[in-house]
């Protein structure tokens, strides 16, 4: 597949992942802000300001985070640009999950100082997470994967 299909390809997807996470986001943080809750023993709908990292690490290193969030968007973006050629369709799917993810949490990191976060497994005792999160963990799980199971190395890495 051409360069510029590839290309346009990422962009598409990363652009249709990010909206949904905005717009999900927003939804769910305003529905709970007004007192909507969702329970059950799978899932539990809670609002939370984390101000942190995944598991409440680097707590109130928002400036921290934001640079390290805009370093690693632009160094996707760039190995996108620079390789989308040569790389698979599969790993440019992975890496929209990934980037819009990053994006997500650097837009609520801006605009708000904290990320809302309103998942909580009811299950086992875990980090509460939010949309981003999970499009973070699908991208790099799904990267993770295809270097293990492709029989020759991803492009460029």
């Amino acid at each position: 597949m051409r360069k510029l299909s590839k290309f346009l390809y990422f962009f598409v997807i990363f652009f249709l992942f990010t909206c949904f996470d905005f717009y999900f986001s927003n939804l769910f943080s305003h529905k709970l802000a007004q007192g909507w809750h969702f329970s059950n023993s799978l899932l539990n709908m809670i609002y939370v300001e984390n101000t942190g990292a995944a598991f409440s690490i680097l707590q109130n290193s928002t400036n921290f985070l934001i640079f390290i969030s805009i370093i690693a968007l632009l160094g996707l973006f760039y190995y996108v640009i620079k390789y989308a050629e040569s790389i698979y369709m599969k790993e440019i799917f992975f890496l929209s999950f990934l980037t819009a993810g990053i994006l997500g949490n650097l837009y609520e990191r801006l605009f708000f100082g904290y990320v809302r976060d309103f998942f909580d497994l009811a299950f086992v005792n875990f980090p509460i997470f939010n949309i981003s999160d999970i499009f973070i963990n699908i991208g790099v799980v799904g990267i993770i994967i295809l270097l293990l199971l492709t029989k020759k190395p991803m492009k460029n890495l």
